[in-house]
């Protein structure tokens, strides 16, 4: 597949980029600073601005898909505004482009058995409230969307490096829990499903999540 990776130098981004190209796909690398990432066959690295839908729409056209790991900028006081604006510009370009565009959102906006979402508990981390608000509110906004083939992936609670395993349980809107009730998955599990959604959707027009 040609597959285009946006945010491919960060956390996320970096392990599907490494998934990706184990597979054998061609990957666009779209980033903000492409001297990140060092040179590498079946990758061609990028520079956008992603707030610009009309340029990105034109690097977007002719890919199988658009994988979004896409992140306002964690501790950035306008976090909210910045991942909110470059969601629905990456939104707004895939729809122009006619590729079919998969999101990283956060695990905040996933339901607790009560209903609510675990950005509005008082015991969310307030260092990525306003992270989490932003995925939250980006994911109602491409639920509305019309002419775009969309999936969006919350991970799971608790996501560090560690191992790819390939062996992991998918959910909807409430967060997969393993046997201590807890809610986990490797970076590299995560690239593992977002990879797998690419070559052979399955949660297209739906929010899907990962766990142990």
């Amino acid at each position: 597949m040609k597959i285009a990776l946006i945010g491919a130098s960060g956390f996320v981004g970096a392990a599907v980029l490494k998934e990706a190209i184990s597979r054998g796909h061609s990957v666009t690398a779209i980033m903000r600073n492409p001297s990140k990432l060092a040179p590498q066959a079946d990758v061609g690295a990028v520079k956008a601005d992603v707030s610009d839908s009309k340029q990105l729409a034109t690097i977007l056209a002719g890919h199988d898909v658009v994988i979004s790991a896409f992140n306002g900028g964690w501790g950035d006081p306008k976090i909210y505004d910045k991942h909110l604006a470059g969601s629905r510009a990456i939104v707004q370009a895939a729809k122009a482009a006619g590729v079919r565009l998969i999101v990283v959102g956060g695990a905040g906006s996933l339901h607790a058995p009560d209903g609510s979402q675990f950005v509005d508990s008082p015991h969310f981390p307030e260092a990525y409230r306003d992270g989490a608000r932003a995925a939250r509110d980006a994911l109602a906004e491409i639920r509305e969307e019309k002419g775009l083939e969309w999936s969006f992936l919350s991970p799971a609670a608790q996501m560090a490096p560690g191992q790819r395993t390939g062996k992991f349980r998918l959910g909807g809107d409430q967060p997969v829990l393993d046997k201590k009730g807890e809610s986990h998955i490797s970076v590299e599990d995560l690239a593992v499903a977002l990879v797998n959604e690419a070559e052979k959707p399955e949660h297209t027009g739906k929010r899907f999540t990962v766990g142990y």
